[in-house]
């Protein structure tokens, strides 16, 4: 624990049992691609890194060259696709460190070529589908081709895979997930034989096995959170915990925290713990959110603040300053999720695994075992 007692702990053996679960559940032959952008979802993209490839992932993927250049930098050889649109600058730099660039048409194969000359290396590419997120990637047959064409007047650029993403996997109507695989194997008959062929995200893993292909790229499940139901066992492994730091009585009528949203109608026992908002926890939870003390669930009282929180212990027994909360994690029977605190605040789960901020440190266990 750090002076102002919080700590993230996270369970690199839990990672590699749910990395092993998801691989045991592809094809014969079909790869896995950890996606480990935005510092693995909040958990330490180095770590997971690692430990994703101890337990059977092929490939790791991130959003901005600078990812892939701090695993290059961390010692991780395996190949890295950066999922981002690519530029010139970030070309130079993603050969320079042997990472796979996404091109979407001919301006970013030749930036890539450009890239790949100047730095006297081969770079390899991805062509990005849009089969109907209209975010980024080639749209139409001609667009596809175009991009071929300009791929075979650079010799530097070699074609080594072709992905897409979906944007309802996760959705009630799978109609359009349906569409979009159809879409994205009518863009891709073109494109040679032997390059690797992925659009499966975490979803898709789930409910759409046909779209596993040459390779998956595990996302959110792989943290412990499949955003569809699944038999699979598969746990979060990051906890958050703090301290008590103060408890008091207050009596009917007191008020709680700023706006005095909370007010008293009994006598209660109040809690006053070591983190808030400050900290990435989110406010808008507040009077919703609950915490865990001494293994039973507590409310939070009143607006979370910048650097504390409040929450009601008046059922909670012998509670003292020092004892353990559990923000998020298990203490006993008791667990809370980020999807709980995602409901909480209104938003979701991998927002609240990313929103914690520099200065709630973070503890790996169980590493490489």
């Amino acid at each position: 624990m750090n002076v102002r007692h919080q700590q993230r702990t996270v369970d690199l053996a839990v990672l590699r049992k749910n990395v092993r679960l998801i691989k045991e559940s592809l094809p014969e032959g079909t790869r896995l691609m950890a996606v480990v952008k935005a510092d693995a979802y909040g958990h330490g993209m180095v770590h997971v890194a690692r430990e994703a490839l101890r337990a059977g992932a092929s490939h790791l993927a991130v959003a901005m060259v600078e990812e892939g250049v701090g695993m290059r930098e961390a010692g991780i050889t395996a190949p890295v696709l950066v999922l981002g649109a690519t530029s010139y600058e970030e070309a130079l730099l993603g050969v320079q460190h042997g990472l796979t660039l996404t091109v979407c048409d001919p301006a970013m194969v030749q930036a890539v070529e450009k890239a790949a000359c100047a730095a006297d290396k081969q770079g390899q590419v991805h062509l990005k589908i849009d089969s109907g997120m209209s975010r980024i990637g080639a749209r139409t047959e001609n667009e596809v081709q175009a991009v071929l064409r300009t791929l075979a007047d650079c010799p530097h650029v070699t074609l080594t895979g072709t992905f897409t993403h979906f944007a309802d996997a996760d959705g009630d109507n799978m109609a359009f997930t349906y569409q979009q695989l159809e879409r994205f194997k009518q863009l891709t008959n073109c494109l040679p034989e032997g390059i690797l062929r992925h659009c499966a995200n975490s979803a898709a893993i789930h409910r759409v096995p046909e779209a596993a292909m040459d390779m998956v790229r595990a996302g959110i499940s792989m943290y412990g959170y499949p955003p569809v139901e699944t038999d699979m066992p598969l746990e979060p492994f990051m906890d958050w915990r703090t301290k008590v730091t103060y408890v008091k009585e207050i009596q009917p009528g007191d008020t709680v925290s700023y706006g005095r949203t909370f007010a008293a109608d009994k006598p209660m026992r109040v809690a006053t713990m070591a983190c808030g908002y400050g900290d990435g926890y989110h406010r808008a939870a507040s009077g919703k959110a609950e915490v865990i003390i001494r293994g039973k669930r507590a409310k939070v009282l009143g607006r979370i603040c910048m650097d504390q929180m409040m929450a009601d212990v008046t059922d909670i027994p012998g509670v003292v300053p020092g004892d353990t909360v559990t923000l998020m994690g298990r203490d006993g029977d008791a667990r809370i999720t980020a999807e709980d605190i995602a409901a909480w605040a209104g938003t979701i789960s991998y927002e609240v695994l990313l929103a914690a901020t520099g200065r709630v440190p973070r503890e790996w266990i169980h590493a490489g075992e």
